[in-house]
């Protein structure tokens, strides 16, 4: 964990803007840095999204020798058996939010979650902190704001889907603030250590 004037500084592995600029938001107020990387994230298929951030930590630690982080996600579906899970993001890209929404058809049984396994290497340290919202997933899409499977869940507690409530609601209960709040909390308690 490297500090610099008061900042600590973690390198986010991930291609995915919109979750760098999630994550950035979120540990702002910690006085958190996060610094892109150019390492590939590696993916193990596996039904554990905590196995598939861990290793992918692992294997970009063991290239960049730098404190990291690595995040994994994915919606889980009650009524689909929690498809798509941990293949969310390859769900996304064939499918998307209609395709969810047609495979939902006839269903009463809405119930949902999103999940967010959050893995953090640094030193000696490899620590896991996730992250859940429940929910429900809506009858169609609807908002414009956030990405992915926003648009067609529901926070619990809310009657508006993730993308209709926007980024400043949504940076306060959703599964990834939970995560990165843990992660924010354990490095605000460590002292700086090496790489």
């Amino acid at each position: 964990m490297s500090k610099k004037e008061g900042r600590i500084k973690l390198v986010f592995v991930t291609s995915n803007e919109h979750k760098i600029k999630e994550a950035m938001e979120i540990l702002g107020k910690w006085n958190i840095q996060l610094e892109g990387s150019h390492v590939t994230k590696i993916e193990v298929q596996d039904d554990c999204i905590e196995r598939i951030s861990r290793y992918a930590a692992i294997q970009a630690y063991n290239e960049i020798k730098k404190p990291l982080i690595v995040e994994d996600s994915g919606l889980f579906i009650k009524a689909l058996n929690g498809f798509p899970g941990p293949y969310s993001s390859y769900v996304q890209r064939k499918i998307g939010n209609d395709g969810i929404v047609k495979l939902m058809e006839n269903i009463s049984d809405r119930r949902a979650y999103f999940k967010a396994s959050l893995t953090c290497i640094c030193g000696q340290y490899v620590k896991t902190f996730n992250g859940i919202v429940h929910g429900s997933i809506s009858e169609e899409p609807r908002g414009r704001e956030g990405f992915g499977f926003d648009p067609i869940f529901i926070p619990e507690g809310y009657d508006r889907t993730m993308a209709e409530l926007g980024e400043r609601i949504k940076n306060t209960i959703s599964h990834r603030y939970r995560a990165f709040t843990q992660l924010a909390e354990w490095v605000s308690r460590q002292k700086p250590l090496k790489p």
